[in-house]
């Protein structure tokens, strides 16, 4: 019998059940995380906060209502088209409406689910003007890093673009909701959904390579540099209040304490009486009582 093999079948054996308990633990974690906490917050505030959701929800379902015509496609092209080829100020000009315009190649009903769901966990779990700003940057990242492949050119490793990529139309928000999607999924530590997000974004963009596939990684990235940044910031918001006084300041010497004489007697009468003296009053000794 071999004195190490007991020990390996034991660590064998303890590695599963830790495994298992890690698991569980991460994601009954995240389930806290993304969906107890929103639920709470949702049911403590009311349809009132969800006023993000609902608007870029009925924007999809209006401008792809108004696309349906020759001339309503016209006016939503003028409006929130964007493309690489425009001038930066209008494509600026442009883009908080393209956030709502639905991209002509895709469904615009499967999407409406995810832009709610995630401009709905996004409110109540960041408030209404983090929403806002992490969306617009995510998508103000793609428009800008397209710019700059174009500027590369075809060629450098893929990175490049040719310049027909240019006319092609830039619209719809699926940047935003990539983006939300993985900024929650690292300020609330849910490693499902960013493997869920960022996994689903690289296999579209190995198996379609297209211009969204690479906004989409590059909403991933913007929302993944955000998000390390603001859990930064908070950890050093929080340091202060830790620590009540600077590394460098000496200890607080202790006040040495001060100690009170007990009385021996408590009645003030009796003290002549240690010296042999007559207590003025009493009958020993005659006092003034014997008179």
């Amino acid at each position: 019998m071999r004195p190490g093999r007991p020990d390996g079948r034991r660590r064998g054996r303890d590695t599963v059940p830790r495994l298992a308990l890690f698991v569980v633990r991460t994601l009954r974690g995240e389930w806290h995380a993304m969906v107890v906490d929103p639920v709470r917050q949702l049911l403590r505030r009311g349809l009132s906060a969800l006023v993000l959701a609902f608007v870029a929800a009925f924007g999809v379902i209006f401008f792809h209502a108004v696309a349906q015509h020759p001339a309503g496609e016209a006016v939503v092209r003028a409006v929130g088209g964007v493309q690489a080829d425009l001038p930066l100020w209008l494509a600026l000009a442009r883009t908080p409406v393209s956030l709502y315009v639905p991209a002509l190649d895709l469904p615009v009903w499967a999407g409406i689910t995810q832009l709610f769901l995630a401009f709905a966990l996004a409110e109540l779990t960041l408030g209404r003007a983090r929403t806002l700003f992490i969306s617009y940057a995510a998508t103000l990242a793609g428009t800008f890093t397209v710019r700059v492949m174009l500027a590369i050119g075809p060629g450098w490793w893929g990175l490049g673009l040719p310049p027909e990529i240019g006319h092609v139309l830039d619209t719809g928000p699926s940047a935003a909701v990539v983006g939300l999607f993985t900024y929650l999924s690292v300020v609330r530590r849910a490693p499902v959904v960013f493997f869920l997000t960022g996994g689903s974004m690289v296999a579209e963009s190995i198996v379609r390579p297209n211009l969204a596939g690479r906004e989409h990684l590059i909403a991933v990235a913007a929302a993944i540099v955000l998000a390390l940044v603001h859990e930064r910031a908070w950890r050093r918001l929080r340091l202060p209040r830790r620590t009540s006084a600077a590394p460098w300041a000496a200890p607080p010497v202790p006040r040495a304490a001060v100690v009170y004489p007990e009385p021996v007697l408590q009645c003030a009468d009796a003290a002549p009486a240690l010296h042999g003296d007559p207590v003025p009053g009493g009958r020993a000794g005659g006092g003034a009582g014997e008179r």
